[in-house]
């Protein structure tokens, strides 16, 4: 009786899931909303940063279709006192710029919002009222790129048949803290519109006007007032996301869905980056995390994309991550801490969730995927260390011991855990293939060839401990238990299947998509609960697809994005629910951008010009494409895969759509890569291949 009743509970989820989505995409990497589709009010918040701010945009349209917006900023460099995690200073402001409007002297009121865009900027589109005349307005919101504020962008457009004279209120609205809170003394608030007196403008039928308004903070005590230039603040905000969008990484497919929440999905990982005392670091956000970085988020899920992206900026924060945490390594082998906090200048972290394992893992990855034998050799103390701390930690089942997981005591995960094992598997993996990369006359490692062969002999002993360990029924199927007493099911038993661990694939995938784990959001954190963290989900996905379980994971994947990009909180994937209220952290963007990277083409750096690819394709798709990869190479390339005849596959890597090489496999057949044949002419826009480089 109790799997029949959660079974019909399953397909009404199901059911509900086939509902009209309120959101439709619009273009490469925007989705709108038309106020005629979905019931009203919607309320709903999107994050957005800049290197010196962050806002978390609360807007609504309400049953008349007004429009409503609060802006919850974040400033990570102007600290509160006491200094610590979530200390920035995080003031709300909700001014409405355009009270106090005429026309011809009349109230020009807002008639209803119409249209809704949001694509790295989030822009509102509707009507106005004045004088029996109509109007257009359209509003955009974003942060600066650069500065510690928001601008805003308003223009309105006579629609009607009069000529009707606009009259704008100037504003400056000025809130001081006080002295005594702030690391810096007072802090300002500064909402105000660009012009100091009352913008008046005379509008012809058809004629229009723009005018533009920011909020910025500044510690008066060492910094002035900044000049704004909203309108080359949007120019920057808009070459932002076009680079990351249409320069770089650009993945295609038949699934249009799918294809839009990967654009999408770099612009979030991507933006989360802030200035700091100690440089730039990548931080999850949600109005709670920031000028920190902790070693699941930064370290394990967001640092290992960046080298496939190729942003700068990114690739720089994953620096300062291994950097900050290579100070934190010591010859006592006491745990480093979760994380980096007050922009470098302190820690926090009480107790061990397998950090070790999780900086080994991401910063193994990150230096085979960068490609520069220099980053490795500087970031190779810090692999060696954690290596040997999870080592010690081995216990007498030859599994990694830890106090607690990422979860931090959430959830029970006993004295040691499926993920933590995990991850220092494939983190010894990847440390065998990097040193023998690094290795050389300039940069000696005492029996590097012993330790290699050390690595990957660990690597196979715990390979066959953790299923050892870990294999177990849970509920009915053949998987893993998350930990010794483990009873239920747990959403982490996906995560062998993203370290090439496949013995249990097929009770495994049937346990992650079975009705005690599967909902609408993706997998339960565990069964018979009702929270979700999207983190193991996207995990679950990359394991799927990497599995050669593609059908069933195009299957759920189509779902679950459609609820992320399209659903009623968009566009991107969250934290978790209840906790944070499904808050837009940014690390969980890199995460959904790996499922395709490393799941579905199944991308392993196996050196610093080398990798192996196992592609999959899903029954219904012929083709699928990644253009402007800058892993594992001196310049972009791309690889192409696509469907020929029943049971084979074409798979192209090319450089400017010219041919490199190509193969012919069986879908799920892995193919080695070796990229030293080729360089780029950047003078003559040409390939030049060069088998000196192969000397």
């Amino acid at each position: 009786m109790k799997h029949l009743i959660l079974f019909f509970s399953f397909l009404l989820a199901l059911t509900l899931q086939a509902k009209e989505n309120r959101w439709q995409v619009q273009g490469n990497h925007c989705v709108r909303w038309e106020t005629s589709n979905g019931e009203l009010p919607y309320n709903d918040h999107i994050e957005m940063s800049g290197l010196r701010a962050s806002v978390v945009y609360y807007w609504g349209v309400d049953k008349n279709k007004k429009f409503s917006m609060d802006r919850h900023l974040v400033f990570p460099m102007l600290r509160t006192i006491p200094n610590n995690t979530h200390a920035s200073w995080m003031p709300r402001c909700d001014v409405d710029f355009l009270k106090g409007m005429t026309a011809n002297n009349r109230s020009l009121t807002e008639q209803e919002v119409k249209v809704v865009d949001i694509n790295g900027l989030l822009t509102v589109y509707g009507t106005l009222k004045g004088d029996n005349n109509d109007f257009e307005l359209t509003r955009i919101f974003f942060p600066s790129t650069q500065k510690a504020a928001v601008c805003e962008k308003y223009t309105i457009r006579n629609i009607g048949k009069k000529v009707e004279t606009i009259i704008v209120p100037a504003l400056r609205s000025v809130r001081t803290t006080n002295k005594e809170e702030g690391t810096r003394g007072s802090y300002s608030l500064v909402a105000q519109t660009e012009f100091q007196q009352d913008w008046k403008v005379t509008l012809k039928p058809g004629d229009y006007t723009t005018f533009y308004a920011s909020v910025q903070a500044y510690a008066p005590a060492d910094e002035k007032e900044a000049a704004i230039d909203v309108d080359q603040e949007l120019s920057k905000r808009g070459a932002f996301i076009e680079d990351v969008t249409s320069k770089k990484l650009q993945f295609s497919c038949p699934d249009q869905t799918i294809q839009t929440l990967f654009q999408m999905s770099k612009i979030r990982a991507s933006e989360s980056i802030f200035a700091t005392q100690n440089g730039l670091m990548h931080a999850p956000g949600g109005e709670s995390y920031y000028a920190a970085m902790w070693c699941n988020d930064q370290a394990e899920y967001v640092n290992p994309f960046f080298p496939f992206l190729g942003y700068d900026k990114g690739n720089e924060s994953a620096m300062t991550t291994w950097r900050c945490y290579l100070k934190y390594i010591n010859p006592e082998y006491k745990f480093v801490p979760w994380s980096i906090i007050c922009g470098g200048d302190d820690v926090f972290g009480p107790f061990d969730r397998g950090d070790a394992a999780m900086l080994a893992y991401g910063a193994s990855r990150y230096c085979l995927e960068r490609g520069d034998a220099e980053i490795a050799k500087e970031v190779w103390p810090l692999i060696e260390w954690c290596l040997e701390y999870c080592h010690r930690k081995l216990n007498k089942n030859g599994v990694v011991a830890s106090d607690a997981d990422e979860l931090e005591g959430r959830l029970p995960s006993g004295d040691a855990n499926l993920c933590t094992s995990s991850l220092y598997y494939d983190a010894l993996i990847s440390s065998a293939y990097l040193l023998e990369e690094i290795h050389n006359s300039q940069f000696i490692i005492h029996n590097y060839k012993s330790k290699i062969q050390t690595y990957r002999k660990q690597a196979a002993t715990l390979r066959k401990n953790i299923d050892k360990f870990f294999h177990a029924t849970v509920e009915g199927y053949d998987t893993y238990r998350y930990y010794k007493g483990n009873d239920v099911l747990r959403s982490w038993i996906c995560i062998p299947l993203t370290m090439g661990i496949y013995d249990r694939a097929k009770g495994t995938l049937e346990a992650m998509f079975s009705p005690q784990l599967w909902t609408e959001n993706g997998m339960l954190s565990q069964s018979g609960d009702k929270i979700f963290w999207d983190r193991s989900t996207l995990y679950g996905f990359r394991g799927a697809f990497a599995a050669g379980y593609a059908d069933k994971a195009l299957e759920y994947l189509k779902k679950f994005s459609a609820i992320r990009l399209l659903g009623e909180h968009v566009p991107y994937v969250v934290e978790a629910w209840p906790e944070g209220g499904q808050r837009h952290l940014a690390a969980e963007s890199g995460l959904y951008c790996r499922i395709i990277t490393e799941g579905l083409l199944g991308f392993r750096p196996t050196g610093l010009r080398t990798f192996t690819l196992t592609p999959q394709m899903p029954t219904e798709w012929d083709n699928y494409r990644l253009d402007n990869i800058y892993a594992c190479t001196w310049a972009p390339f791309g690889i192409e895969v696509v469907r020929k005849g029943a049971n084979k596959l074409v798979v192209n890597v090319v450089s400017r759509n010219k041919p490199l090489k190509s193969y012919t496999i069986k879908p799920g057949e892995t193919i080695k890569v070796d990229l030293p044949f080729f360089k780029i002419d950047k003078e003559l826009d040409n390939i030049v291949f060069d088998d000196n480089i192969l000397k």
